[in-house]
């Protein structure tokens, strides 16, 4: 059992006596998210600091810090007070930063207790509509014939949609030429540009581009197809087995955050994305598959992703930018 699932299962009692005091009533509560404005992170946040601005008494402001593979933001969470005012809402690359970046100032295990999985989308592939790819195989084919020639977009070195397209690579004998972003809307504006060939992103990023026209979607990378998405063939059905990939977002506090506090925080959570046009949102427009976690159950999925995406990581000798 792992340092972190120990710590929540465990509780923390002794941490909560030691830490200051639990915020006053009104002071304005800070979402920090690790990634710049218009990907599925900064999303998600905006969409249920109201719910949590009503549940929780207070204002509710999203803090974009962007930069090193979400792990600026991050530091800043982990040296944070644990007063319960400061929470981190992150995207799957948290999962490979121990491994990305072997020297961080912080340790995501020691410095951040678990709050909640919110939920996840698979990852899909998609290209400006004038581009040739209609199917994971023309890609391969394409990759095949000319070497290093087709481009692909990602929101950054290691994180989970790049990680994903190492490992394509690699099963199919191919090379492509990857272009990090720091943010999913930034991956989405140059693949609507067409600077880049296509672009590998979660189905919330891209879902709503492929719905208007400016974006064509033609592989997804989840276990089943998704009911919006029903056309669209899985990795696996196009003749690439075992190969599967979703985002998620997750919500953690700096370590020692009074445990009412996270119960809290856990609790409006829930509350605000159930909410029936918040839940209408995350699961129709952002296809996103919500799972509202109690704390122990996001230990104990990290500890899986971290097992899985690490080892791709150093496998390949991956760095951040």
């Amino acid at each position: 059992m792992s340092h972190i699932t120990r710590r929540v299962l465990m509780g923390a009692a002794g941490a909560a006596l030691a830490a200051p005091a639990v915020r006053a009533q009104g002071a304005a509560i800070r979402i920090v998210v690790p990634f710049a404005p218009g990907g599925s992170t900064d999303a998600v946040a905006r969409l249920v600091a109201p719910g949590l601005t009503q549940r929780l008494g207070a204002p509710v402001v999203v803090d974009n810090r962007a930069g090193a593979a979400g792990s600026i933001g991050t530091d800043a969470v982990a040296k944070a007070r644990p007063d319960g005012q400061t929470w981190l809402l992150t995207f799957d690359s948290h999962a490979t930063l121990k491994a990305l970046l072997p020297q961080l100032p912080f340790d995501p295990d020691r410095d951040l207790d678990p709050v909640m999985l919110i939920g996840g989308a698979p990852y899909v592939l998609a290209c400006k509509p004038d581009k040739p790819f209609r199917s994971i195989t023309d890609v391969v084919s394409r990759a095949k014939a000319q070497p290093d020639g087709v481009s692909y977009g990602s929101t950054g070195n290691g994180t989970i949609g790049h990680l994903t397209m190492v490992l394509l690579q690699g099963r199919t004998d191919t090379r492509m030429t990857h272009l990090p972003y720091r943010s999913g809307g930034l991956a989405v504006n140059d693949t609507v540009a067409g600077h880049v060939d296509m672009m590998i992103g979660s189905a919330a990023v891209v879902h709503p581009h492929a719905r208007s026209g400016t974006l064509r979607t033609f592989a997804q990378f989840g276990p089943q197809r998704l009911p919006a998405l029903s056309d669209l063939p899985t990795v696996a059905e196009a003749g690439i087995p075992g190969l599967e990939a979703e985002a998620w977002w997750g919500v953690f506090a700096p370590h020692g955050t009074p445990q009412d506090a996270v119960a809290r925080m856990n609790a409006a959570l829930k509350e605000s994305l159930q909410d029936p046009n918040v839940r209408r949102t995350m699961e129709d427009t952002q296809q996103a598959r919500l799972v509202m976690s109690d704390p122990a159950g996001l230990a104990t999925f990290l500890q899986r992703e971290v097992a899985k995406w690490g080892a791709v990581v150093r496998e390949n000798n991956i760095r951040a930018d």
